[in-house]
């Protein structure tokens, strides 16, 4: 090879090797900290939740999974298998399935293991699971055992969600289910567990004792981004500690969500709450701080279906996942952050 011939193709190697990192960080790191303003902390109790502000990157509207069973507009079927449903959109809108999203139903609970967008028409679609009720496989009440019936609730713990996302491991979230449980009885010095299923997350989520024991959390939580123009996200402390935040490219779509987190933020603070104790409170530095250090971890794409992209960014101490809509790949739609 000449000298000439060796120099061109060197120049074409790095012009290669530059290309793939522009498309890396297009696909998994388009947002970074810098683009957010971040207010707060907005707290109760051992909560702390600050707001994300940005600008609003998609004008796309999308249902949520609570919506669309709701408007029976989307299909959740049971398949008899543990760690997969097939799910349908029957309408002509999309739909936005959040990774948590917990429903209701069938031979047990489950909650979704990844972000979805559902197509309008969609036909079914498979859709990976795990379980958030253990041992029960036959008919409860009134449900149907072939479908579900609601998603009001999203997995209401930092581990629960590690457990289903990123050791995707059912045991885990069997485990972790368990654990919330217990926090929860402990503090509201009652029994949890439903009757008709005591291994039942959602119904231990729907347990009066719970619901009155979040009830001035919620409403201070819940107006809390309704007037803040350009609020797309928030993150979460708890005992002074950063356990997580969530951010959307869709104003629209965070305001539609947060009725469902800020119930989990509340959950999951009074789970970790211990009378008396004292910490050193959470600021925006820290949220900040949080935010940034997740970003700097080793990104790994995959395709999750021909419309959604996911990029998992691997830290030493937190984990971020993003969701990239194919039809719109400037932006996250969704940047789910969490300490390890």
């Amino acid at each position: 090879m000449t000298v000439l011939a060796r120099s061109v193709f060197a120049l074409a190697a790095v012009a290669s090797c530059a290309s793939l990192l522009s498309m890396r960080r297009l696909t998994a790191q388009t947002q970074q900290t810098g683009d957010y303003r971040i207010s707060g902390p907005y707290a109760h109790e051992n909560l702390s939740v600050f707001l994300i502000h940005g600008p609003n990157r998609s004008s796309k509207k999308l249902l949520t999974l609570e919506e669309a069973l709701d408007e029976k507009k989307v299909v959740v079927y049971e398949t008899r298998n543990v760690n997969e449903l097939a799910i349908e959109n029957v309408s002509n809108e999309d739909v936005f399935i959040e990774s948590g999203d917990i429903v209701k139903g069938g031979a047990q609970d489950r909650t979704l293991k990844d972000d979805l967008i559902l197509p309008s028409k969609s036909g079914k679609v498979n859709i990976s699971s795990f379980c958030v009720e253990h041992g029960r496989w036959v008919k409860r009440g009134n449900e149907a055992t072939d479908k579900f019936s609601s998603s009001a609730d999203i997995a209401a713990s930092k581990e629960l969600r590690l457990a289903s996302k990123y050791k995707k491991a059912q045991g885990e979230v069997w485990k972790e289910v368990s654990e919330v449980q217990g926090k929860l009885s402990k503090n509201t010095m009652a029994p949890v567990a439903g009757m008709a299923s005591p291994s039942s997350l959602q119904l231990t989520l729907e347990n009066k004792k719970v619901e009155e024991a979040i009830e001035g959390c919620m409403k201070k939580l819940a107006d809390l981004p309704k007037d803040k123009k350009d609020a797309i996200g928030y993150v979460m402390a708890i005992n002074g500690n950063m356990v997580c935040a969530d951010v959307y490219a869709s104003r629209d779509l965070f305001l539609k969500l947060w009725p469902k987190m800020a119930k989990a933020c509340a959950v999951e603070a009074f789970s970790e709450l211990e009378k008396g104790k004292t910490f050193k409170p959470a600021t925006t530095e820290s949220a900040q701080a949080f935010l940034a250090e997740s970003e700097k971890g080793k990104a790994k794409n995959d395709d999750n279906n021909a419309r959604v992209r996911l990029s998992t960014v691997d830290s030493k101490e937190n984990v971020l996942f993003e969701t990239f809509d194919k039809s719109a790949p400037s932006a996250a739609l969704h940047r789910n952050y969490l300490k390890k």
